[in-house]
């Protein structure tokens, strides 16, 4: 006789020792989804639980090992003690991470929907000055930034480009990082040297954020990649655990592709398929990390082979700029992702990502266009749920993620009902 899902669900959350919200984070679903699942059969709100969540559960009640890893962990102390580097308060590496923590930090996220989608306002951070130092090219990134922290309240500084900065005049790292620590309460760091962004945080006890280091990290992209790819399955049914993902692009360059496939490989059992023109593979290194915790490992140049049966397709652009005598081939036609070859190539509920900027220059050959009024595409959600998760790092590397939930008010505008007029039915934001 099979156990009433919600018998299971109940069953597994007290083994586990865990509570509502810590059940669904570690196995990676949304708590209004749990919530449906747990409600008697004959209520109105309740929904069948997918089978490959049910399975999923079943196997961690059943196996002492899975009981032992998923359950409640003696964790204390706020989460950015547990994140801290060398004492700091400051987020250089998604290495800072573990799969709990992260998930900690995206509880916190969720917090922040409300206030990112322009329903309510918070000031947690009035007062604050964060220092946006960008030394490199950035729209997206440093705009994201900003209105994060100006959305709890806090003000922006700005500065863009060597040009503007006293580095053209040859003031090192050390003497800028200090001196505009006298200035601001937190600062994001752009700059194209890898490591340079570790030289800044060196420098300071002030929180910094790795806004991209050269081909190094992003990991605040990481982050809200991650933080995508769990919305989008939970909405989809579906688990990050054993989930097949394709990266397809500039692997050696793509620093948002370094981090997020360290992120990723936090879980269990994925497929990972890598999709790169010649002279343009995944770091070693990468790979080694990749390679952990059970999974799968495919490389491959022809991208209509690595997209077959893809649960999530990650494109990156070509980082010409970061070249060091490469030539670049095998890059033409046939190494565009757009509709036809998702189609052909991916099931219907196939999430199409990636980090913007693309190029959608005749010859790019990067992410197609003619994939914009398609649901499967989740760039823009993708790009807005920056928003409340760099909001999540401000509030947890400043120490008032607790004060968030009881600081809101509604707006006094009135917010559209979507942010764009293409964007999917379950874009809306309300």
């Amino acid at each position: 006789m099979a156990i009433a899902q919600q018998v299971l669900l109940r069953d597994a959350m007290r083994r586990l020792n865990l509570t509502r919200d810590l059940f669904a984070a570690r196995i990676g679903v949304k708590r209004r989804a749990l919530d449906t699942w747990l409600l008697p059969e004959g209520s109105q709100e309740s929904r069948a639980m997918p089978e490959v969540v049910g399975r999923f559960v079943t196997e961690i009640v059943e196996n002492d090992a899975l009981l032992q890893k998923y359950a409640q962990t003696a964790q204390t102390g706020p989460l950015r003690d547990r994140i801290a580097i060398d004492n700091k308060h400051q987020l250089l590496s998604v290495d800072q991470f573990s799969r709990e923590s992260v998930e900690e930090l995206f509880q916190v996220a969720d917090q922040m929907q409300p206030i990112a989608r322009r329903q309510k306002v918070s000031r947690v951070l009035e007062g604050a000055v964060l220092g946006n130092l960008f030394f490199e090219a950035s729209t997206r990134t440093r705009v994201s930034f900003g209105a994060a922290f100006c959305r709890l309240g806090g003000s922006v500084c700005d500065t863009t480009g060597f040009t503007f900065s006293s580095m053209a005049k040859g003031e090192s790292i050390y003497d800028t990082s200090r001196v505009m620590s006298g200035y601001v309460d937190a600062m994001v760091i752009r700059h194209p040297e890898q490591g340079s962004v570790a030289e800044f945080a060196a420098a300071t006890n002030i929180p910094v954020v790795n806004g991209g280091d050269g081909a190094g990290e992003h990991p605040s992209q990481a982050l809200l990649d991650l933080y995508t790819i769990l919305t989008e399955f939970s909405r989809l049914g579906k688990l990050l655990d054993g989930a097949h993902v394709v990266m397809a692009g500039d692997l050696k360059y793509g620093r948002t592709v370094h981090s997020l496939i360290k992120l990723l490989a936090l879980y269990r059992g994925l497929k990972f398929t890598l999709v790169s023109p010649p002279g343009l593979e995944m770091p070693a290194h990468l790979l080694e990390k990749a390679g952990c915790n059970g999974h799968v490992i495919e490389q491959t140049h022809d991208l209509q082979k690595g997209l077959q049966g893809a649960d999530m397709v990650y494109a990156t652009r070509v980082q010409k700029e970061r070249f060091a005598g490469e030539t670049l081939e095998g890059y033409d036609e046939a190494f565009q992702v757009g509709r036809g070859i998702i189609d052909r190539c991916c099931a219907p509920d196939v999430i199409v990502m990636h980090p913007l900027p693309r190029d959608s220059r005749e010859g790019a050959h990067d992410l197609s266009t003619d994939l914009n009024h398609d649901a499967r595409l989740a760039i823009f959600r993708q790009a807005d749920n920056g928003i409340p998760v760099r909001m999540a790092i401000f509030a947890v590397l400043l120490g008032v993620e607790g004060l968030v939930q009881h600081s809101m008010r509604d707006v006094t505008w009135v917010p559209p009902s979507h942010i764009g007029p293409d964007d999917s039915v379950f874009h809306g934001m309300y």
